[in-house]
């Protein structure tokens, strides 16, 4: 898919804390290719969504977040209301007006 897609990320259950607490925004992400130049596929992928949230939108602790190239254990991630598991995790490709929802499920005692 080539130009912007226009997708709804939640954060909730703790998470939000890591993003300046705001738990909903809309957000406009460029054009994959000019935004991974060197990116063997078209079109954006959870995989990559991650690195532009780590690069663009996390502000604070990000090995609270994300573990490897993925959300650490603990944080459900939901597309559309479903788990993204039923999608292929990493591998989902983003539509455009998806709603991406990661939800911490890890809390302190």
């Amino acid at each position: 898919m080539t130009g912007t897609l226009n997708i709804t990320l939640q954060f909730g259950g703790g998470a939000e804390l890591l993003f300046d607490k705001i738990k909903k925004r809309t957000v406009e992400l460029p054009d994959l290719k000019k935004y991974f130049p060197d990116s063997t596929h078209d079109n954006w992928t959870m995989k990559d969504l991650l690195v532009w949230i780590r690069e663009n939108l996390l502000k604070e602790r990000p090995e609270l977040f994300l573990q490897g190239d993925s959300v650490r254990p603990g944080i459900l991630v939901l597309i559309n209301d479903a788990d993204w598991e039923l999608f292929g995790e990493l591998k989902y490709e983003i539509q455009d007006r998806d709603n991406v929802m990661f939800i911490s499920t890890l809390h302190g005692g």
